[in-house]
């Protein structure tokens, strides 16, 4: 036996699929996940989410400070010059501004003139607190004056005010307080004060930094995502961890990043975390989908692979058919075709002399011409089928005449064959089929009985009702079909591996053909064999079914 070569069309085909796909994709894959390693072991997610997180903080300082600084300027620019200040104008801007507790000048001359919120001058904790604020100032501004405006007027080059922070007492519970201070000076006289605002602690804390807060967190990271994971803040002292206030969702849990807070409000950090979650897990939970993601892909590029490598070998396979198709046809058409011209020259030249010789030979002629004749036929109606122009000519037909008669135009070359025949023809009701085609299934079935048996010669035909149905059967006991190539056999090209049916030459359309033609009656067709004892293929047609004359059916 001949080995066989390695390098063939299949081992080509999977070299160009590995060439062209697999190994770019998997080389692909496996950068991907050298490189998703190399994120997990540097932290290179958390430490992403930390820098983003640390912006996010900056950014949100910088809004807060901005917003202090309007609350602060609405009030700077509606004191007088320092020698016009006086208590009613100092009452009237207090009660126009709300957020502001207190507020005072300070100069050499006139000293310290202190306001409190003329509204909440009957709260005694208020009141007390602002005792105690104007005592400070007064002392302090006494003694470091010169070097508060020297530090003002230094200051005054970036920004007009400098801020400090105090804790006090209000409701049982201490609570932050800022106080800003800036420059006045008088036009006329050149004279210089110091004015001073102090934010309202209620303020402070139940509506300037929960509403800060808020309005950071509603435009940081993951503002459209789950809103279980969306980022949250909270304010707290330096040295103590308990908030002072905190954004809606605040779940109690440790801080990620923080920022100590300059400007506005010294002495306190702000603080961010996932809500939820930690970046720990998140960076987890990114990991974990990337490698989900790339398994899938990996299993799809397996799976493409393979269901590419299926579909041309199957297309290998079927090219390989259909050059094996052309070969049978051409040697099936060779052989009919040499024996009548063979014969034809023999009578041409008139050297018989006996008529029975002349009679066999024109046997033989006629025999041969049927066989290319059906042989064609077979080959045009698979071509139509292919092309889906095959059309059939549904008549009312007696079925068993047109068995009867179709096997006894095929009686002559069963019997030369030595063949053993049996016909069981029973009386069925008329039914509207095409003649041509349901003889021609018949003679396809009875030529592969012929083909297909060795020692055992033997055909029968049964036609029969059964259940609402007419079933035409074909019974050899040929060499039979293996049950695992039974399903396979009206496929077209298809052959069954025995070595006598490889060596038996045919076009493999002839059962193709024939479920193509029951089909379109509104049939089936079926086999029943056994290896070795031969095989019983029996055509079911439907009783009463309305075909329409000339109805057109495609493949």
């Amino acid at each position: 036996m001949k080995p066989k070569r390695f390098w063939n069309e299949r081992t080509r085909m999977m070299l160009t699929l590995e060439l062209a796909v697999a190994l770019p994709a998997a080389a692909l894959i496996i950068a991907s996940i050298w490189h998703l390693r190399n994120i997990q072991r540097e932290n290179a997610v958390e430490a992403l989410l930390q820098r983003d997180f640390a912006h996010v903080l900056a950014i949100s300082e910088k809004h807060m400070n901005q917003r202090a600084y309007e609350l602060v300027d609405d009030v700077r620019t509606q004191l007088p010059a320092p020698g016009d200040t006086c208590s009613e104008i100092m009452d009237r801007i207090l009660s126009s501004h709300p957020y502001a507790a207190y507020l005072f000048v300070y100069s050499p001359t006139s000293g310290l003139t202190f306001r409190s919120q003329p509204g909440r001058v009957s709260d005694p904790d208020f009141a007390k607190e602002g005792t105690n604020f104007s005592k400070m100032a007064d002392g302090w501004f006494k003694m470091e004056f010169d070097d508060v405006v020297k530090e003002l007027t230094y200051r005054n080059r970036s920004g007009p005010y400098m801020f400090d922070a105090n804790w006090t007492m209000r409701h049982g519970q201490h609570m932050y307080q800022s106080y800003a201070l800036f420059l006045l000076s008088d036009p006329s006289t050149g004279q210089k004060a110091i004015g001073g605002m102090v934010f309202d602690a209620d303020f402070l804390h139940d509506r300037f930094f929960p509403e800060q807060l808020d309005a950071n967190t509603s435009n940081g990271p993951n503002e459209s995502s789950d809103s279980a994971n969306r980022p949250v803040m909270m304010l707290h002292a330096r040295h103590d961890w308990t908030p002072i206030a905190t954004s809606e969702g605040w779940d109690n849990g440790e801080p990620e990043v923080e920022r100590n807070l300059e400007g506005a409000f010294p002495d306190l950090t702000l603080a961010i975390k996932m809500r939820g979650t930690t970046f720990a897990a998140t960076a987890n939970r990114f990991m974990r989908t990337n490698f989900i993601i790339l398994g899938g892909l990996s299993l799809l590029l397996i799976g493409g692979l393979v269901l590419t490598y299926r579909s041309v070998s199957k297309e290998m396979a079927l090219a390989k058919l259909k050059s094996d198709f052309v070969s049978n046809v051409s040697h099936e058409l060779r052989t009919p075709l040499s024996l009548i011209r063979l014969y034809a020259e023999t009578l041409e030249m008139g050297r018989m002399v006996s008529p029975d010789k002349y009679q066999e030979y024109y046997q033989i002629i006629r025999k041969e011409s049927e066989r290319l004749t059906a042989l064609i036929n077979n080959i045009l109606d698979f071509s139509r089928i292919e092309a889906g122009r095959k059309e059939y000519d549904f008549r009312e037909t007696d079925i068993s005449e047109l068995v009867r008669n179709t096997l006894e135009s095929y009686r002559y070359q069963i019997e030369q064959q030595g063949f053993a025949f049996q016909e069981n023809i029973e009386p069925v009701p008329p039914m509207r089929v095409d003649r041509e085609a349901i003889a021609r299934s018949l003679v396809n079935l009875v030529n592969n009985a012929l083909k297909y048996s060795q020692d055992r010669k033997f055909i029968g035909v049964n036609l029969y009702r059964n259940n609402g149905s007419v079933k035409l059967e074909v019974v050899d006991h040929g060499i039979g079909i293996p049950s695992q190539e039974q399903d396979k056999i009206f496929e077209k090209f298809y052959r069954v591996g025995d070595p006598l049916v490889h060596n038996t030459k045919g076009s493999g359309l002839g059962l193709s053909l024939v479920r193509h033609i029951v089909k379109a009656h509104g049939g089936d067709v079926s086999v029943d064999s056994t290896p070795g004892e031969g095989s019983t293929f029996t055509i079911t047609l439907p009783v009463g079914v309305d075909q329409q004359a000339s109805k057109a059916t495609s493949a």
